[in-house]
Protein backbone atom coordinates (compact mmCIF):
# COMPACT_ATOMS: atom_id res chain seq x y z
CA UNK A 1 0.00 0.00 0.00
CA UNK A 2 1.43 3.38 -1.02
CA UNK A 3 0.66 6.41 1.13
CA UNK A 4 1.28 9.97 -0.09
CA UNK A 5 2.50 12.85 2.04
CA UNK A 6 -0.05 14.90 3.95
CA UNK A 7 -0.74 18.31 5.44
CA UNK A 8 -3.34 16.74 7.73
CA UNK A 9 -3.85 17.05 11.47
CA UNK A 10 -1.28 15.37 13.74
CA UNK A 11 -1.87 11.66 14.21
CA UNK A 12 -0.48 9.71 17.15
CA UNK A 13 2.92 8.24 16.24
CA UNK A 14 2.51 4.51 15.61
CA UNK A 15 5.20 1.84 15.88
CA UNK A 16 4.89 -1.70 14.57
CA UNK A 17 6.52 -3.55 17.45
CA UNK A 18 8.00 -7.02 16.81
CA UNK A 19 8.63 -7.92 20.48
CA UNK A 20 6.72 -7.78 23.75
CA UNK A 21 10.11 -7.74 25.48
CA UNK A 22 10.93 -4.28 24.12
CA UNK A 23 12.08 -1.82 26.82
CA UNK A 24 10.49 1.08 24.92
CA UNK A 25 7.06 0.81 26.53
CA UNK A 26 5.63 1.52 29.98
CA UNK A 27 2.36 -0.43 29.63
CA UNK A 28 0.84 -3.30 27.68
CA UNK A 29 -2.84 -3.26 26.69
CA UNK A 30 -4.43 -6.57 25.73
CA UNK A 31 -7.87 -6.46 24.11
CA UNK A 32 -9.44 -9.91 23.73
CA UNK A 33 -12.74 -11.76 23.59
CA UNK A 34 -13.33 -15.05 25.45
CA UNK A 35 -12.76 -17.22 22.38
CA UNK A 36 -9.41 -15.68 21.48
CA UNK A 37 -6.12 -17.43 22.09
CA UNK A 38 -3.50 -15.29 23.81
CA UNK A 39 -0.30 -15.83 21.85
CA UNK A 40 2.13 -14.74 24.54
CA UNK A 41 2.71 -17.36 27.24
CA UNK A 42 3.62 -14.64 29.76
CA UNK A 43 0.37 -12.71 29.17
CA UNK A 44 -1.69 -15.88 29.03
CA UNK A 45 -0.34 -17.05 32.41
CA UNK A 46 -0.92 -13.60 33.94
CA UNK A 47 -4.56 -13.62 32.80
CA UNK A 48 -5.12 -17.21 33.98
CA UNK A 49 -3.68 -16.44 37.40
CA UNK A 50 -5.84 -13.33 37.74
CA UNK A 51 -8.99 -15.22 36.71
CA UNK A 52 -8.30 -17.88 39.33
CA UNK A 53 -8.31 -15.21 42.01
CA UNK A 54 -11.24 -13.25 40.54
CA UNK A 55 -13.50 -14.89 37.92
CA UNK A 56 -15.29 -11.54 37.48
CA UNK A 57 -12.31 -10.44 35.40
CA UNK A 58 -13.87 -12.32 32.49
CA UNK A 59 -15.86 -9.13 31.97
CA UNK A 60 -13.94 -6.55 34.02
CA UNK A 61 -10.93 -4.46 33.04
CA UNK A 62 -7.89 -4.95 35.29
CA UNK A 63 -4.38 -3.57 35.70
CA UNK A 64 -2.05 -6.46 36.48
CA UNK A 65 1.68 -6.83 37.11
CA UNK A 66 3.66 -8.67 34.45
CA UNK A 67 7.23 -9.94 34.13
CA UNK A 68 8.04 -7.81 31.10
CA UNK A 69 9.88 -4.47 30.75
CA UNK A 70 6.60 -2.56 30.48
CA UNK A 71 5.63 -3.80 34.00
CA UNK A 72 2.04 -2.56 33.71
CA UNK A 73 -0.37 -5.01 32.04
CA UNK A 74 -3.87 -3.74 31.28
CA UNK A 75 -6.27 -6.57 30.54
CA UNK A 76 -9.36 -5.25 28.72
CA UNK A 77 -11.80 -8.05 27.82
CA UNK A 78 -14.82 -7.64 25.59
CA UNK A 79 -16.88 -9.90 27.82
CA UNK A 80 -19.13 -12.59 26.33
CA UNK A 81 -19.81 -12.15 22.61
CA UNK A 82 -23.18 -13.21 21.19
CA UNK A 83 -22.42 -14.52 17.67
CA UNK A 84 -25.94 -13.67 16.51
CA UNK A 85 -26.31 -10.09 17.67
CA UNK A 86 -22.96 -8.64 18.72
CA UNK A 87 -20.68 -7.12 16.11
CA UNK A 88 -17.05 -6.05 15.86
CA UNK A 89 -17.73 -2.92 17.90
CA UNK A 90 -17.30 -4.95 21.09
CA UNK A 91 -13.60 -4.41 20.39
CA UNK A 92 -14.11 -0.65 20.10
CA UNK A 93 -15.56 -0.55 23.59
CA UNK A 94 -12.80 -2.69 25.06
CA UNK A 95 -10.06 -0.81 23.21
CA UNK A 96 -11.29 2.58 24.41
CA UNK A 97 -11.52 1.31 28.00
CA UNK A 98 -8.00 -0.12 27.83
CA UNK A 99 -6.26 3.01 26.56
CA UNK A 100 -8.15 5.25 28.98
CA UNK A 101 -7.03 3.06 31.87
CA UNK A 102 -3.44 3.22 30.61
CA UNK A 103 -3.57 7.00 30.49
CA UNK A 104 -5.05 7.11 33.98
CA UNK A 105 -2.13 4.99 35.21
CA UNK A 106 0.27 7.55 33.74
CA UNK A 107 1.38 5.60 30.68
CA UNK A 108 3.03 7.66 27.95
CA UNK A 109 4.36 4.80 25.81
CA UNK A 110 1.65 2.10 25.65
CA UNK A 111 1.92 -1.08 23.59
CA UNK A 112 -1.36 -2.38 22.19
CA UNK A 113 -1.49 -6.17 21.89
CA UNK A 114 -3.91 -7.38 19.22
CA UNK A 115 -4.89 -10.99 18.62
CA UNK A 116 -6.55 -12.55 15.58
CA UNK A 117 -10.23 -13.36 15.93
CA UNK A 118 -11.96 -16.04 13.87
CA UNK A 119 -15.36 -14.34 14.08
CA UNK A 120 -14.30 -10.75 13.52
CA UNK A 121 -11.47 -10.56 10.98
CA UNK A 122 -11.28 -6.75 11.26
CA UNK A 123 -11.11 -6.80 15.05
CA UNK A 124 -7.48 -5.59 15.21
CA UNK A 125 -8.09 -2.62 12.87
CA UNK A 126 -11.34 -1.63 14.58
CA UNK A 127 -9.65 -1.80 17.99
CA UNK A 128 -6.67 0.26 16.87
CA UNK A 129 -8.85 2.94 15.28
CA UNK A 130 -10.88 3.33 18.46
CA UNK A 131 -7.72 3.57 20.56
CA UNK A 132 -6.46 6.30 18.23
CA UNK A 133 -9.78 8.12 18.52
CA UNK A 134 -9.38 8.07 22.30
CA UNK A 135 -5.95 9.67 21.88
CA UNK A 136 -7.27 12.56 19.76
CA UNK A 137 -6.87 16.07 21.14
CA UNK A 138 -9.47 18.64 19.93
CA UNK A 139 -8.32 21.35 17.56
CA UNK A 140 -9.03 24.24 19.94
CA UNK A 141 -7.07 22.54 22.73
CA UNK A 142 -4.08 22.02 20.41
CA UNK A 143 -4.17 25.65 19.33
CA UNK A 144 -4.57 26.96 22.88
CA UNK A 145 -1.79 24.79 24.31
CA UNK A 146 0.38 22.98 21.72
CA UNK A 147 2.02 20.96 24.51
CA UNK A 148 -1.23 19.01 24.82
CA UNK A 149 -1.29 17.95 21.16
CA UNK A 150 -0.24 14.36 21.90
CA UNK A 151 -1.57 12.38 24.84
CA UNK A 152 1.24 9.82 24.50
CA UNK A 153 4.78 9.88 23.13
CA UNK A 154 3.91 7.02 20.78
CA UNK A 155 1.71 3.96 20.55
CA UNK A 156 3.18 0.56 19.83
CA UNK A 157 1.20 -2.17 18.08
CA UNK A 158 1.99 -5.88 18.34
CA UNK A 159 0.41 -8.85 16.59
CA UNK A 160 1.80 -12.36 16.18
CA UNK A 161 2.36 -11.63 12.49
CA UNK A 162 5.04 -8.97 11.96
CA UNK A 163 4.16 -8.31 8.29
CA UNK A 164 0.51 -7.97 9.25
CA UNK A 165 1.44 -5.51 11.97
CA UNK A 166 3.23 -3.23 9.49
CA UNK A 167 0.28 -3.07 7.09
CA UNK A 168 -2.20 -2.67 9.96
CA UNK A 169 -0.31 0.29 11.39
CA UNK A 170 0.02 1.95 7.99
CA UNK A 171 -3.66 1.54 7.14
CA UNK A 172 -4.84 2.71 10.55
CA UNK A 173 -2.71 5.86 10.29
CA UNK A 174 -4.31 6.71 6.93
CA UNK A 175 -7.89 6.18 8.06
CA UNK A 176 -7.27 8.00 11.32
CA UNK A 177 -5.83 10.98 9.44
CA UNK A 178 -9.09 11.25 7.52
CA UNK A 179 -11.16 10.80 10.66
CA UNK A 180 -9.17 13.46 12.48
CA UNK A 181 -10.01 15.91 9.71
CA UNK A 182 -13.65 15.11 10.46
CA UNK A 183 -13.07 15.42 14.21
CA UNK A 184 -11.46 18.85 13.75
CA UNK A 185 -14.14 20.24 11.45
CA UNK A 186 -17.13 18.53 12.98
CA UNK A 187 -16.16 19.06 16.60
CA UNK A 188 -14.85 22.63 16.59
CA UNK A 189 -17.06 25.36 17.97
CA UNK A 190 -19.15 27.51 15.60
CA UNK A 191 -16.70 30.41 15.53
CA UNK A 192 -13.51 28.35 15.17
CA UNK A 193 -15.10 26.54 12.23
CA UNK A 194 -17.22 29.33 10.80
CA UNK A 195 -17.42 29.08 6.98
CA UNK A 196 -14.37 31.24 6.10
CA UNK A 197 -12.25 29.29 8.58
CA UNK A 198 -13.41 25.97 7.15
CA UNK A 199 -12.17 27.31 3.81
CA UNK A 200 -8.79 28.12 5.39
CA UNK A 201 -8.53 24.66 6.93
CA UNK A 202 -9.46 22.83 3.72
CA UNK A 203 -7.21 24.83 1.40
CA UNK A 204 -4.25 24.31 3.76
CA UNK A 205 -5.07 20.60 4.11
CA UNK A 206 -5.02 19.92 0.38
CA UNK A 207 -2.33 22.40 -0.70
CA UNK A 208 0.16 20.76 -3.10
CA UNK A 209 -1.80 17.50 -3.04
CA UNK A 210 -3.64 15.31 -5.52
CA UNK A 211 -6.93 17.00 -4.55
CA UNK A 212 -8.05 19.97 -6.64
CA UNK A 213 -9.98 22.56 -4.60
CA UNK A 214 -12.39 25.27 -5.79
CA UNK A 215 -14.04 27.65 -3.32
CA UNK A 216 -17.10 29.71 -4.20
CA UNK A 217 -17.71 32.70 -1.92
CA UNK A 218 -19.04 35.34 -4.32
CA UNK A 219 -22.61 36.06 -3.24
CA UNK A 220 -23.79 36.96 -6.74
CA UNK A 221 -22.50 33.71 -8.18
CA UNK A 222 -24.04 31.75 -5.31
CA UNK A 223 -27.37 33.52 -5.83
CA UNK A 224 -27.35 32.67 -9.53
CA UNK A 225 -26.06 29.07 -9.43
CA UNK A 226 -27.04 27.85 -5.93
CA UNK A 227 -30.20 29.78 -5.00
CA UNK A 228 -31.44 27.36 -2.33
CA UNK A 229 -28.08 27.56 -0.56
CA UNK A 230 -28.20 31.37 -0.90
CA UNK A 231 -31.54 31.48 0.90
CA UNK A 232 -30.11 29.74 3.96
CA UNK A 233 -26.96 31.89 3.80
CA UNK A 234 -28.92 35.13 3.54
CA UNK A 235 -29.10 36.04 7.25
CA UNK A 236 -25.50 35.03 7.97
CA UNK A 237 -24.10 36.93 4.97
CA UNK A 238 -24.42 40.26 6.82
CA UNK A 239 -21.47 39.17 8.99
CA UNK A 240 -18.18 38.75 7.13
CA UNK A 241 -16.99 36.00 9.49
CA UNK A 242 -20.19 34.00 8.91
CA UNK A 243 -20.55 34.27 5.13
CA UNK A 244 -21.13 30.91 3.51
CA UNK A 245 -18.78 28.94 1.30
CA UNK A 246 -19.34 26.20 -1.25
CA UNK A 247 -16.23 24.09 -1.62
CA UNK A 248 -15.68 21.67 -4.49
CA UNK A 249 -12.92 19.07 -4.49
CA UNK A 250 -11.81 16.53 -7.08
CA UNK A 251 -9.48 13.57 -7.18
CA UNK A 252 -8.53 12.30 -10.65
CA UNK A 253 -7.00 8.79 -10.54
CA UNK A 254 -3.85 7.92 -12.51
CA UNK A 255 -5.74 5.33 -14.58
CA UNK A 256 -9.10 5.39 -16.36
CA UNK A 257 -11.70 5.26 -13.59
CA UNK A 258 -14.03 2.31 -13.24
CA UNK A 259 -16.44 4.40 -11.19
CA UNK A 260 -17.03 8.01 -10.22
CA UNK A 261 -18.22 9.05 -6.77
CA UNK A 262 -19.99 12.37 -6.30
CA UNK A 263 -20.26 13.29 -2.61
CA UNK A 264 -22.33 16.16 -1.21
CA UNK A 265 -21.86 17.11 2.45
CA UNK A 266 -24.06 19.19 4.75
CA UNK A 267 -21.90 21.71 6.60
CA UNK A 268 -24.13 23.84 8.82
CA UNK A 269 -21.63 25.43 11.19
CA UNK A 270 -24.45 26.43 13.53
CA UNK A 271 -28.15 25.76 13.21
CA UNK A 272 -30.37 28.17 15.12
CA UNK A 273 -33.35 26.95 13.12
CA UNK A 274 -33.47 30.32 11.38
CA UNK A 275 -36.78 32.19 11.55
CA UNK A 276 -38.34 28.93 12.79
CA UNK A 277 -35.99 29.15 15.75
CA UNK A 278 -35.15 26.13 17.88
CA UNK A 279 -36.55 26.56 21.40
CA UNK A 280 -36.61 24.69 24.68
CA UNK A 281 -32.86 24.08 24.79
CA UNK A 282 -32.76 22.28 21.43
CA UNK A 283 -30.07 24.61 20.06
CA UNK A 284 -27.33 23.09 22.21
CA UNK A 285 -25.01 20.93 20.12
CA UNK A 286 -26.05 22.43 16.80
CA UNK A 287 -22.43 23.21 15.97
CA UNK A 288 -22.29 19.48 15.11
CA UNK A 289 -24.62 20.00 12.15
CA UNK A 290 -21.52 20.17 9.95
CA UNK A 291 -20.52 16.54 10.49
CA UNK A 292 -21.78 15.48 7.04
CA UNK A 293 -19.41 17.89 5.33
CA UNK A 294 -16.71 16.88 7.81
CA UNK A 295 -17.14 13.23 6.80
CA UNK A 296 -16.88 14.10 3.10
CA UNK A 297 -13.70 16.12 3.68
CA UNK A 298 -12.26 13.39 5.89
CA UNK A 299 -12.91 10.79 3.20
CA UNK A 300 -11.15 13.01 0.65
CA UNK A 301 -8.14 13.00 2.98
CA UNK A 302 -8.16 9.18 2.91
CA UNK A 303 -8.41 9.30 -0.89
CA UNK A 304 -5.56 11.81 -0.99
CA UNK A 305 -3.33 9.52 1.06
CA UNK A 306 -4.19 6.21 -0.61
CA UNK A 307 -4.61 7.56 -4.17
CA UNK A 308 -6.77 4.74 -5.56
CA UNK A 309 -5.96 3.90 -9.17
CA UNK A 310 -9.44 3.46 -10.62
CA UNK A 311 -11.84 5.60 -8.56
CA UNK A 312 -12.56 9.24 -9.40
CA UNK A 313 -13.96 11.25 -6.49
CA UNK A 314 -15.76 14.58 -6.79
CA UNK A 315 -17.06 16.32 -3.69
CA UNK A 316 -19.05 19.42 -2.85
CA UNK A 317 -19.72 20.75 0.65
CA UNK A 318 -22.06 23.55 1.54
CA UNK A 319 -20.63 25.44 4.53
CA UNK A 320 -23.17 27.83 6.01
CA UNK A 321 -24.56 29.19 9.26
CA UNK A 322 -28.35 29.07 9.61
CA UNK A 323 -28.66 32.39 11.40
CA UNK A 324 -31.57 34.53 12.58
CA UNK A 325 -32.05 38.12 11.43
CA UNK A 326 -34.02 40.62 9.40
CA UNK A 327 -32.56 39.06 6.26
CA UNK A 328 -33.60 35.49 7.13
CA UNK A 329 -35.43 33.39 4.60
CA UNK A 330 -38.90 32.52 5.87
CA UNK A 331 -41.74 30.10 5.38
CA UNK A 332 -44.03 30.80 2.40
CA UNK A 333 -41.19 31.99 0.17
CA UNK A 334 -41.05 30.31 -3.25
CA UNK A 335 -37.50 29.94 -4.56
CA UNK A 336 -36.45 28.65 -7.97
CA UNK A 337 -33.77 26.00 -7.54
CA UNK A 338 -30.82 25.44 -9.87
CA UNK A 339 -32.84 22.63 -11.47
CA UNK A 340 -35.65 25.04 -12.34
CA UNK A 341 -37.99 23.52 -9.76
CA UNK A 342 -40.06 26.00 -7.80
CA UNK A 343 -39.61 25.25 -4.09
CA UNK A 344 -42.07 26.47 -1.46
CA UNK A 345 -40.47 26.96 1.95
CA UNK A 346 -42.36 25.45 4.86
CA UNK A 347 -39.83 25.47 7.71
CA UNK A 348 -36.49 27.26 7.83
CA UNK A 349 -35.15 24.58 10.18
CA UNK A 350 -35.16 22.19 7.20
CA UNK A 351 -32.06 23.96 5.94
CA UNK A 352 -29.83 20.92 5.37
CA UNK A 353 -31.72 19.69 2.33
CA UNK A 354 -31.72 23.24 1.00
CA UNK A 355 -27.96 23.68 1.03
CA UNK A 356 -27.34 20.28 -0.59
CA UNK A 357 -29.99 20.30 -3.34
CA UNK A 358 -28.29 22.69 -5.78
CA UNK A 359 -24.88 21.03 -5.33
CA UNK A 360 -26.57 17.68 -5.98
CA UNK A 361 -28.13 19.19 -9.10
CA UNK A 362 -24.71 20.28 -10.39
CA UNK A 363 -23.37 16.78 -9.81
CA UNK A 364 -26.39 15.32 -11.61
CA UNK A 365 -25.44 17.43 -14.61
CA UNK A 366 -21.83 16.22 -14.45
CA UNK A 367 -22.84 12.60 -13.84
CA UNK A 368 -24.51 12.40 -17.25
CA UNK A 369 -21.04 12.33 -18.81
CA UNK A 370 -19.17 10.48 -16.05
CA UNK A 371 -18.03 6.85 -15.94
CA UNK A 372 -20.30 4.69 -13.77
CA UNK A 373 -21.43 7.54 -11.49
CA UNK A 374 -22.92 7.21 -8.02
CA UNK A 375 -24.16 10.33 -6.22
CA UNK A 376 -24.27 10.64 -2.42
CA UNK A 377 -25.55 13.14 0.11
CA UNK A 378 -24.16 12.85 3.65
CA UNK A 379 -25.75 14.77 6.49
CA UNK A 380 -26.74 14.93 10.12
CA UNK A 381 -30.17 15.52 8.68
CA UNK A 382 -32.98 14.34 10.95
CA UNK A 383 -33.79 13.54 14.55
CA UNK A 384 -36.12 10.95 13.09
CA UNK A 385 -33.09 8.92 11.99
CA UNK A 386 -31.91 8.78 15.60
CA UNK A 387 -35.32 7.58 16.79
CA UNK A 388 -35.48 5.02 13.97
CA UNK A 389 -32.15 3.23 14.44
CA UNK A 390 -30.67 4.66 17.63
CA UNK A 391 -27.30 6.08 18.63
CA UNK A 392 -24.33 4.58 16.79
CA UNK A 393 -26.03 3.71 13.50
CA UNK A 394 -26.17 5.50 10.16
CA UNK A 395 -29.05 5.14 7.70
CA UNK A 396 -28.65 4.62 3.96
CA UNK A 397 -31.53 5.34 1.57
CA UNK A 398 -31.12 4.43 -2.11
CA UNK A 399 -32.99 5.75 -5.10
CA UNK A 400 -34.36 3.17 -7.54
CA UNK A 401 -31.23 2.61 -9.67
CA UNK A 402 -28.97 2.29 -6.61
CA UNK A 403 -31.37 -0.03 -4.80
CA UNK A 404 -31.76 -2.28 -7.82
CA UNK A 405 -27.97 -2.48 -8.07
CA UNK A 406 -27.98 -3.87 -4.52
CA UNK A 407 -25.99 -0.92 -3.17
CA UNK A 408 -27.60 -0.46 0.26
CA UNK A 409 -27.44 -4.15 1.20
CA UNK A 410 -23.82 -4.42 0.11
CA UNK A 411 -22.94 -1.28 2.05
CA UNK A 412 -24.71 -2.61 5.13
CA UNK A 413 -22.59 -5.76 5.04
CA UNK A 414 -19.37 -3.85 4.36
CA UNK A 415 -20.01 -1.28 7.08
CA UNK A 416 -20.85 -3.80 9.78
CA UNK A 417 -17.63 -5.80 9.44
CA UNK A 418 -15.55 -2.62 9.72
CA UNK A 419 -17.40 -1.20 12.76
CA UNK A 420 -19.11 1.74 10.99
CA UNK A 421 -22.62 0.25 10.66
CA UNK A 422 -25.48 1.32 8.42
CA UNK A 423 -29.11 0.30 8.57
CA UNK A 424 -31.09 0.17 5.32
CA UNK A 425 -34.15 2.30 4.79
CA UNK A 426 -36.21 2.54 1.60
CA UNK A 427 -37.87 5.28 -0.38
CA UNK A 428 -41.54 4.85 -1.30
CA UNK A 429 -44.03 6.63 -3.52
CA UNK A 430 -45.67 8.23 -0.47
CA UNK A 431 -42.42 10.07 0.28
CA UNK A 432 -42.29 11.53 -3.24
CA UNK A 433 -45.96 12.45 -3.22
CA UNK A 434 -45.67 14.27 0.10
CA UNK A 435 -43.09 16.64 -1.39
CA UNK A 436 -44.68 17.44 -4.73
CA UNK A 437 -46.19 20.88 -5.14
CA UNK A 438 -49.88 21.20 -4.31
CA UNK A 439 -50.87 24.54 -5.86
CA UNK A 440 -50.12 26.40 -9.06
CA UNK A 441 -46.60 27.83 -8.95
CA UNK A 442 -45.20 25.12 -6.66
CA UNK A 443 -43.21 22.18 -7.97
CA UNK A 444 -41.74 21.03 -4.68
CA UNK A 445 -42.81 21.45 -1.07
CA UNK A 446 -39.77 21.78 1.17
CA UNK A 447 -41.10 19.79 4.13
CA UNK A 448 -43.55 19.92 6.99
CA UNK A 449 -44.13 22.59 9.62
CA UNK A 450 -43.15 20.30 12.47
CA UNK A 451 -39.93 18.48 13.45
CA UNK A 452 -38.97 15.23 11.73
CA UNK A 453 -39.32 13.47 15.08
CA UNK A 454 -43.05 14.25 14.97
CA UNK A 455 -43.48 13.24 11.33
CA UNK A 456 -44.23 9.87 9.82
CA UNK A 457 -41.35 8.68 7.61
CA UNK A 458 -39.44 11.70 8.85
CA UNK A 459 -36.04 10.65 7.53
CA UNK A 460 -37.21 9.42 4.10
CA UNK A 461 -39.06 12.62 3.21
CA UNK A 462 -35.94 14.80 2.92
CA UNK A 463 -34.47 12.28 0.45
CA UNK A 464 -37.58 12.67 -1.70
CA UNK A 465 -37.14 16.44 -1.52
CA UNK A 466 -33.54 16.15 -2.68
CA UNK A 467 -34.59 14.01 -5.64
CA UNK A 468 -37.29 16.46 -6.70
CA UNK A 469 -35.44 19.72 -6.02
CA UNK A 470 -32.28 18.55 -7.84
CA UNK A 471 -34.14 17.01 -10.78
CA UNK A 472 -32.71 13.57 -10.05
CA UNK A 473 -36.23 12.14 -10.06
CA UNK A 474 -36.06 12.33 -13.86
CA UNK A 475 -33.15 9.87 -13.92
CA UNK A 476 -34.73 6.84 -12.29
CA UNK A 477 -34.77 3.23 -13.50
CA UNK A 478 -37.27 4.02 -16.25
CA UNK A 479 -35.18 6.78 -17.85
CA UNK A 480 -32.69 6.50 -20.70
CA UNK A 481 -29.87 7.46 -18.33
CA UNK A 482 -30.57 6.13 -14.82
CA UNK A 483 -28.29 7.62 -12.16
CA UNK A 484 -27.53 5.89 -8.86
CA UNK A 485 -28.06 8.09 -5.81
CA UNK A 486 -27.85 7.29 -2.10
CA UNK A 487 -28.41 9.39 0.98
CA UNK A 488 -26.60 8.86 4.31
CA UNK A 489 -28.30 10.22 7.43
CA UNK A 490 -25.60 10.16 10.12
CA UNK A 491 -27.51 12.06 12.81
CA UNK A 492 -27.42 9.02 15.08
CA UNK A 493 -23.83 8.00 14.41
CA UNK A 494 -21.82 11.22 14.18
CA UNK A 495 -21.26 11.54 17.93
CA UNK A 496 -23.30 12.42 20.98
CA UNK A 497 -22.47 16.05 21.90
CA UNK A 498 -20.26 17.07 23.69
CA UNK A 499 -18.21 13.86 23.21
CA UNK A 500 -15.74 13.75 20.30
CA UNK A 501 -17.30 13.25 16.84
CA UNK A 502 -16.92 9.77 15.39
CA UNK A 503 -16.14 10.45 11.73
CA UNK A 504 -19.08 8.21 10.85
CA UNK A 505 -19.21 6.86 7.27
CA UNK A 506 -15.52 7.53 6.49
CA UNK A 507 -14.37 4.01 7.33
CA UNK A 508 -17.38 2.45 5.62
CA UNK A 509 -16.79 4.42 2.41
CA UNK A 510 -13.08 3.59 2.46
CA UNK A 511 -13.80 -0.10 2.93
CA UNK A 512 -16.55 -0.14 0.30
CA UNK A 513 -14.69 1.69 -2.46
CA UNK A 514 -10.94 1.56 -1.80
CA UNK A 515 -9.90 -1.18 0.61
CA UNK A 516 -12.14 -3.92 -0.81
Amino acid sequence: MTVSSSNGPPVTQLRAEPSLDSPNYDSLILVVSPDQKISSNILSKAVSAALELDPALKTELALLPVQLPAKRFIYSPTGPVDPDYDDVRVFQTAGAAGIKRALKAGSKRPLLVLEENQTFANGPLVTLLEVLRSLYTPLEVREHDPSKTQKVDYLGVWTNNEAQTQSLVQLAAVIESGKRVAYDIGGADPERMAPPRVEEYVTALFANSSIKVEVISDIQRIKKEYPLFEAVNRAASSQERHKGRIIFLEYQPPETPKETLFLVGKGVTYDTGGADVKVGGHMVGMSRDKCGAAAVLGFLQVVNLLQPKNVRVVAGVGIVRNSIGSNSYVADEVITARSGARVRIINTDAEGRMIMADILCRFKEEALNAINPHLYTIATLTGHAVLTVGIGYSIVVDNGPAYKAGHSRKLQQTSEVIGDPFEVSTLKNVDITEHRGVIEGDDVVQGQNKPSTQSMRGHQGPVAFLLLASGLDKYGSGSDKPIKYSHFDIAGSSGDFPAHPTGASITALAQHYILK
